[in-house]
């Protein structure tokens, strides 16, 4: 089988000021592993129409699935839709069905910015918004979400099963007050015993607490099982009980 692979490309000026704090690539992540989606690549780029050309181009071709955030809105600045249709080399068109959602939705308060968001690729399949109704839209293997995360959340709840899915990806973690610099040889003997998983290392520094978290992921329980005890042996050689977070 395949192992289907994803990028996400976060649109947003107020991400890169660091006025808003992003939690969607952690949520996409997380939904995806836990389909066996391999999550491989992420960006964030400005609200600008050739950065977003240029990111769609050139990571569409490298994944199974792309998936933007951010810049759907029905303000002056929000400009994804338009950016993709360029990118795809398409007209940005009135989708009929989006535009009977929104007067459905909003009724007497249905306003010429309000019908800016029916404005999307031409051909597109529509992604239903189950929390403001605004839907969005997937164009080939890219699926273009809203950036406030609640909408986000609904959206690709309801894109999942459309999804070609692989083995889930599960993790272990194991977390000690050994610094990254005391266990980084053994550590990497584990390692190389161990080749059906990954094992990452991240170190924290926040005093009082310091030390180090060890992430063992796979998609073989049997593997990953094996894996968390050699390296909780690991830790204990140091004379250190660690702390063990299991998924399996």
């Amino acid at each position: 089988m395949i192992q289907p692979t994803a990028a996400i490309i976060i649109i947003g000026n107020e991400i890169l000021s660091g006025r808003t704090q992003d939690t969607n690539i952690a949520y996409i992540a997380k939904k995806l592993a836990s389909v066996g989606i391999d999550l491989l690549e992420v960006r964030v780029i400005p609200d600008e129409e050739d950065r977003i050309i240029d990111a769609v181009n050139e990571i569409r071709p490298r994944y199974t699935y792309v998936f933007t955030t951010g810049g759907i809105g029905a303000t002056h600045d929000d400009i994804t839709a338009a950016s993709i249709a360029k990118a795809f080399q398409k007209p940005l068109v009135e989708n009929e069905e989006a535009l009977q959602i929104l007067e459905n939705h909003y009724k007497e308060r249905f306003n010429t910015s309000r019908r800016r968001m029916a404005m999307m690729p031409e051909g597109v399949t529509l992604i239903e918004n189950p929390v403001s109704k605004a839907p969005s839209f997937q164009i080939e293997n890219v699926f273009v979400l809203a950036g406030m995360p609640s909408v986000m959340q609904g959206m690709l709840e309801y894109i999942l099963p459309r999804l070609t899915t692989g083995k889930p990806f599960y993790y272990n973690t194991v977390t000690s007050g050994i610094l990254e610099g005391t266990i980084a040889e053994k550590l990497t003997e584990v390692q190389n015993q161990h080749p059906g998983v990954s094992i990452g290392s991240y170190p924290f520094y926040t005093i009082p607490n310091i030390g180090t978290s060890l992430v063992i992921r796979g998609q073989d329980k049997n593997l990953i099982t094996k894996a968390t005890e050699a390296v909780i042996a690991m830790v204990e050689s140091f004379g250190i009980t660690p702390k063990v977070e299991r998924q399996v």
